[in-house]
């Protein structure tokens, strides 16, 4: 006959495998490869978010890894695939999104020792100079574009963001392969890192190219637009861990608008 104390053992298994089964889920849709922001090693500062995400609300992370290029929203978000992305810009209409947890700027990377480091797409020196710029799907980033308008369509290489490349366009800078670069400042940021006191990044100015071309963007998370709970639960927790959030952010070396000393520091 069992003892009291099997039987007690016996309870407290069930008990324990209830609780397991109804555990929530988080799934988020992330890139696979796209560090500093998220991959499969689950290295950028995406996935810390995540990571104090899910142990705020004691859930288990599942990701399903998915590049974020065109149909991405209606393939993945509109059939539940996913629930949420961790980083999207602010005013992107596809999605319901949190206010703005960071906010980013393109920067100019030179050369700590280069006689001229740009600060503006009106500089004069930038028409002699090789221009490095991000390479979007099949089209140039937005700087490319402000140079083109400005007739410098020559003075541009194009580099890849994303993969084992995205840091291609930091190490062309380094080693003098091009003048300076036109930079995503989270990616600037983190891969400058790599280069301890040879490289500055200087925010792009102005802010807003006229007509209106930004350079500096505001980033959420967003939900399906039906997912008001969801949305209204990461507000709350973004609200509760802006300190934790803020620290992560500057340990990856993202440039921030509201942070003067990190948005303009060298590496």
């Amino acid at each position: 006959m069992p003892s009291l104390f099997h039987k007690l053992l016996c309870v407290s298994v069930l008990l324990t495998s209830s609780i397991s089964a109804q555990t929530r889920q988080l799934r988020i849709c992330a890139d696979p490869d796209n560090l500093p922001f998220s991959n499969r090693q689950q290295q950028g500062f995406e996935n810390r978010i995540a990571e104090l995400l899910a142990r705020e609300m004691h859930a288990r992370l599942h990701y399903v890894w998915q590049r974020m290029g065109r149909g991405f929203v209606r393939e993945y978000l509109g059939k539940s695939r996913c629930e949420l992305v961790i980083g999207i810009p602010t005013n992107y209409k596809q999605l319901l999104t949190t206010r703005p947890y960071y906010h980013s700027t393109y920067v100019f990377v030179s050369r700590r020792n280069a006689e001229v480091k740009p600060a503006s797409f009106n500089d004069p020196a930038l028409h002699r100079m090789k221009i490095g710029v991000q390479v979007l799907e099949d089209d140039y980033a937005p700087p490319a574009h402000a140079l083109a308008r400005r007739g410098m369509q020559v003075n541009v290489v194009g580099y890849e963001s994303t993969g084992d490349e995205a840091p291609a366009i930091i190490r062309a800078v380094v080693n003098g392969q091009v003048d300076t670069a036109v930079v995503w400042g989270p990616l600037a940021g983190y891969f400058a890192k790599e280069y301890p006191q040879k490289l500055t990044l200087t925010p792009v100015k102005p802010e807003v190219d006229p007509p209106g071309l930004p350079f500096t963007y505001t980033i959420s998370m967003g939900v399906n637009r039906e997912n008001i709970g969801l949305r209204n639960e990461l507000q709350q927790f973004l609200d509760r861990k802006r300190t934790e959030i803020h620290r992560v952010l500057i340990g990856y070396g993202v440039p921030l608008v509201d942070d003067e000393a990190s948005a303009a520091r060298g590496n």
